[in-house]
């Protein structure tokens, strides 16, 4: 199917990824996402007063994140535009794009704002009070680090999914590092000729803010703390866990960062795109959970539901990206679906730029676009897992009339 809903060519941004306390660390995800959202729509002479809904995506507390989507649009001086704030873990980004989808669907709204942020550094701990504890004490909780460790359905790590799943498909260390060399030629392919496919969608160099954001205390070229892989560094590192097959270089690592994109009707599309001969179109969402522990298969019924509500086989995909903390996300993808593991993930992905959560998708979403639009069009896929056992995916076109 084909949801009314349309992306304006070029109406989306997203930062640089900074790896975990790094150079955004110290920024309030939600006041930085409202920072860059004022600079990138003024540098498209998009009057912020035109949305009437708006979603935010975040998963790790902010202070005052409590008022949301509200607060976020009213610094940015959209103040009449309400909506959700929604977490679902790594796969938040899609159910984004589906709430504004189902809205403009629905008649309900007819331009929103799609934000996505997170600040994975300096996650909050949190005290859950308990007056009959003795003494009065209460359980603590360290949102990042505990969350990463601990799955409380089953008291497993995410990274032993990965294991599970990399046993059952008998995937082994040598099949994971050749796809990491992999993914990081496809990313140093974004890197060229001065990041020219970054800047298609990204203000680089990116000017970053002080917490108050009345200065600017520093700049990025691009994505910050990258460890571009080589086949010789691999080889000298060893599975994490004992009997396992995933190494560091085989996983992503946690980062901060924002990205946003904004939804609308096909007339208001046309009149906000940069190229109104450049078509941005919707046409299915999937959602799925798999057996207890086994995360990173549940990109593949996801993908699978994407494309039925589409009409569409993977066969008809002329880009597909994988939000992928784990490589083995991207074999055992492929020997499902019958993907190419090869050309899957041009110019980046979150194994390679990092993860912050919330806004990762959201990012592979762009990178969609922008490859659909150097070809000159065709059909994008994005699935990505999430904690739980889920995933969710996304199926897009891009339509060129040049062409």
């Amino acid at each position: 199917m084909t949801f009314k809903a349309e992306i304006p060519y070029g109406a989306y941004w997203s930062t640089p990824f900074a790896k975990w306390q790094g150079s955004l660390a110290n920024l309030h995800s939600v006041e930085f996402a409202a920072h860059v959202a004022k600079a990138e729509l003024k540098k498209r002479n998009i009057d912020p007063t035109i949305f009437d809904y708006g979603t935010l995506g975040i998963t790790v507390p902010q202070a005052h994140s409590f008022y949301g989507l509200p607060w976020l649009t009213g610094m940015v001086g959209a103040a009449a535009a309400g909506g959700p704030t929604l977490s679902q873990a790594c796969a938040t980004s899609v159910r984004c794009l589906l709430a504004a989808t189902q809205e403009i669907e629905a008649d309900m709204a007819s331009t929103a704002l799609v934000m996505t942020c997170d600040r994975v550094s300096n996650g909050p701990h949190i005290i859950y009070p308990n007056p009959a504890a003795p003494g009065g004490s209460g359980k603590f909780e360290n949102w990042t680090m505990d969350n990463f460790g601990c799955d409380p359905l089953g008291g497993h790590s995410m990274l032993q999914t990965a294991e599970n799943v990399a046993r059952k498909h008998q995937v082994t260390t040598a099949e994971q590092h050749e796809v990491v060399l992999r993914r990081t030629e496809q990313y140093r392919d974004a890197l060229a000729d001065d990041r020219a496919f970054q800047k298609r969608y990204m203000t680089l160099p990116f000017d970053v803010p002080s917490p108050n954001y009345k200065k600017t205390v520093g700049t990025l070229a691009g994505d910050e703390g990258i460890m571009l892989s080589t086949a010789e560094g691999l080889a000298k590192l060893r599975p994490v866990l004992p009997d396992g097959t995933l190494t560091y270089g085989g996983q992503t690592h946690p980062a901060d960062g924002n990205a946003a994109l904004i939804l609308t009707t096909p007339e208001k599309a046309r009149e906000l795109s940069s190229n109104p001969a450049i078509r941005i179109r919707v046409h299915g969402f999937g959602l799925a959970r798999v057996e207890l522990a086994y995360m990173p298969e549940a990109t593949i019924p996801a993908a699978k539901q994407a494309l039925s509500l589409a009409g569409l086989s993977i066969d008809k995909m002329d880009a597909i990206k994988t939000h992928n903390p784990f490589v083995v996300n991207d074999i055992v993808f492929s020997r499902v679906m019958g993907a190419d593991l090869h050309t899957m993930n041009n110019y980046g992905c979150s194994l390679i730029w990092g993860h912050p959560q919330g806004p990762t998708g959201l990012r592979s979403i762009i990178e969609i676009i922008e490859e659909l639009a150097l070809r000159g069009g065709g059909y994008g896929l994005f699935t990505g897992c999430a904690a739980g056992d889920t995933a969710m995916a996304a199926v897009i076109s891009v339509e060129d009339s040049r062409h």
